[in-house]
């Protein structure tokens, strides 16, 4: 796990959708795929459910998302 794939992880439960991720991220669309499914590999389960133009948190993803909001908060305080 690293900071790239949780950035990339924040950004899509935010938006909803891996395509808008990669455009506000400035990343192609299979860099964010690749990201999230490396990251759901290592943690060995899912995050989002993928639906037809728009993912959504599963219940892991869900109980994931405070403490990489925390991560970020942290790394912006020690700053």
């Amino acid at each position: 796990m690293d900071i790239h794939q949780l950035r990339v992880f924040r950004e899509a439960a935010r938006t909803g959708s891996f395509t808008r991720s990669s455009e506000r991220l400035r990343l192609s669309q299979s860099t964010v795929s690749l990201h999230i499914k490396s990251l759901e590999e290592e943690l060995g389960v899912p995050l989002f459910l993928r639906a037809k133009r728009r993912v959504m948190l599963t219940e892991a993803g869900q109980r994931l998302l405070p403490f990489v909001d925390r991560i970020f908060q942290e790394l912006k305080n020690a700053d």
